[in-house]
């Protein structure tokens, strides 16, 4: 290690005390400025510990010195290089001593939040002499202008809990995915117990690991995440993998703007979260489970990891759950601010303690997901279906919805909406209907962005649209992740669609020319456009971006950060130019 190539500074006492007691056991000791062996074997399988430990080492001190890197880089063998590699691709890391102490504001500067005065509050906040860091969405959109605190030495924080503003519908009786909310004690097993819980997983080991994947094929279930890919067949595919060592993965890095349904869900009901992916786990023959939590959800990543320890305490998680033959455990690992590594290749890469950069496919999660292992992927929203399904049989599942969109559909409102939050309505509603359930429209309807970023805009002409995915299609949009951002003619959409290419300029992980440079264009050709509209030449310039973006990039960041845009010029939300 004579070459650290990430300065040669040596930890210090704290930080050498942090790592030691994270990693178990101290494999190396510093003399002066040598590395020399404490004669503990290499364990190359270690890796996986950097992203936890970096959160370690910036928490400590407010952020990772070349030393505490170094340390930890040669505790988990990982070629130092490498390890500030990982370091600097994440947002919530500092690489850079702070210029002054106290802790971070991340605010963010995105739609929902721009409209209800971000600009107002970073002001507020640097006019009291506290850092302020200007962020994309947090996740937070229902209570804008939102703002994270990450501190030092002491958990990060967001304002006090809203839970009964952000979820509207709390209580209602008719609800199936959101109906513990706001009933059942998120923190105590025994009131999930109580309402429900953990009768899926009994009816599971019941009727056995066929009978489970045939009941999730027959409901229709599709991925809640954007893709809509068929549940039931991710499912069986990993099933069918004759591997020994398979994974169960809930995507929690809910990072596209305008969504926040899964950090509701796991701040409201993370049991159920648990108890899905315990039975993803017995019926694929998988043993190992991992929550991946934006890093931005510390409230989330807190009530994870009580209802992990409890329902492992309580004997449904961990070796032979309920008496059985299965056995079945969780991890939670914790993002560190990167859009994209809601990607699922890309949040494996980092959950191995790697930079968070999309993989080619194939080969396909199924075959060689986590590790290079078979894995069943699904987000949140998608896993706590499962347990309606079980609970309650596949035709009453499919009595709501239609027979493309069965069931029901968790949808996030936030803009110029009179009561922001998270809804829970029928595939079928219309846009109207859903936007009237929230009190309707503030000021004078303009445009609907159908998606987050990542999605379409739509005019008031589409309010009688059915919120079904055949429907979003056949209408050129979508439903996406669920994220419904309303704006008012009170706002400039020209500075709307300037924010949303700098968001995907921003989060491109650059790994391919495309969208790397696809992405910084787009912005640039944006920011020239003068009030009157953008003109020929750079409409077609645009057009030619967004198709080279949509047809070569490696991931979906790549296919949709155009698209946003795209909709908005085709519908004349931009000023019009001279042709």
């Amino acid at each position: 290690m004579a070459d650290l190539q990430f300065g040669d500074a040596l930890p210090d006492a704290k930080e050498m005390e942090i790592v030691d007691a994270f990693v178990g056991e101290t494999v190396v000791v510093w003399e002066g400025e040598r590395v020399v062996r404490s004669g503990v074997t290499r364990r190359r399988e270690q890796r996986h510990l950097l992203l936890p430990g970096l959160h370690l080492l910036q928490n400590s001190q407010g952020w990772i010195s070349p030393g505490g890197l170094n340390y930890l880089a040669e505790l988990l063998q990982v070629p130092p290089a490498e390890a500030y590699g990982v370091a600097t691709f994440y947002d919530l890391f500092e690489t850079e001593k702070p210029s002054a102490p106290g802790p971070q504001n991340h605010i963010c500067v995105d739609a929902a939040c721009a409209i209800a005065g971000s600009d107002d509050l970073i002001s507020e906040i640097q006019a009291a002499g506290q850092r302020v860091h200007k962020s994309p969405c947090l996740g937070q959109c229902e209570r804008a202008p939102a703002i994270f605190i990450q501190g030092v030495g002491t958990p990060d924080q967001v304002p006090a809990d809203a839970d009964g503003f952000s979820h509207p519908q709390r209580g209602d009786s008719s609800l199936r995915l959101l109906k513990r909310f706001g009933v059942a004690d998120p923190l105590s097993i025994e009131s999930y117990l109580s309402n429900g819980g953990y009768a899926a997983l009994t009816r599971a080991l019941d009727i056995g690991a066929d009978a489970v994947l045939n009941t999730l094929e027959a409901s229709g279930l599709s991925g809640r995440g954007g893709a809509a890919f068929p549940t039931g067949t991710k499912w069986r595919a990993v099933a069918e993998e004759s591997s020994q060592s398979k994974h169960v993965v809930a995507n929690a890095d809910e990072s596209e703007p305008g969504t926040f349904k899964d950090r509701l869900i796991m701040e409201n009901d993370p049991f159920a979260i648990i108890e899905a992916m315990t039975i993803a786990g017995v019926t694929t023959g998988s043993k190992r489970g991992w929550i991946y939590v934006r890093g931005e959800y510390p409230l989330a990543t807190h009530r994870l990891n009580h209802a992990i320890e409890r329902s492992r305490s309580s004997g449904y998680l961990g070796s032979r759950i309920c008496g059985s033959e299965y056995s079945f455990d969780i991890e939670v690992r914790r993002g560190a601010g990167a859009y994209i590594c809601g990607e699922e290749t890309a949040l494996f890469n980092s959950i191995e303690g790697r930079r968070g950069e999309p993989r080619n496919k194939p080969p396909f999660p199924t075959t060689s997901g986590l590790f290079g292992e078979p894995t069943v992927i699904n987000n949140p929203e998608t896993l706590i279906n499962v347990l309606e399904i079980l609970n309650g049989g596949v035709d009453a599942y499919r009595s709501l919805g239609t027979e493309r969109s069965p069931g029901t559909k968790l949808f996030c409102l936030s803009g110029h909406i009179q009561f922001p939050g998270l809804y829970e309505v029928p595939f079928g509603v219309s846009l109207g209907n859903l936007l009237e359930t929230a009190g309707g429209v503030v000021g004078d309807l303009q445009a609907i962005l159908m998606g987050g970023a990542a999605g379409r805009f739509v005019g008031p002409e589409k309010l009688d649209l059915p919120l079904t995915l055949e429907d979003a299609a056949a209408n050129e949009t979508t439903l996406g992740s669920g994220a419904i951002m309303v704006f008012s003619t009170d706002v400039n959409m020209l500075d709307i669609t300037r924010r949303l290419a700098q968001f995907f300029r921003d989060e491109s992980c650059g790994q391919c020319v495309p969208c790397r440079i696809g992405t910084v264009r787009q912005h640039e050709v944006l920011l020239q456009i003068k009030k009157e509209g953008p003109d020929k030449a750079q409409r077609e310039l645009l057009d030619d971006i967004s198709a080279v973006m949509s047809d070569a990039s490696i991931c979906g960041l790549g296919h949709t950060a155009a698209s946003a845009i795209q909709s908005a010029l085709d519908l004349g939300l931009l000023p019009q130019g001279a042709s």
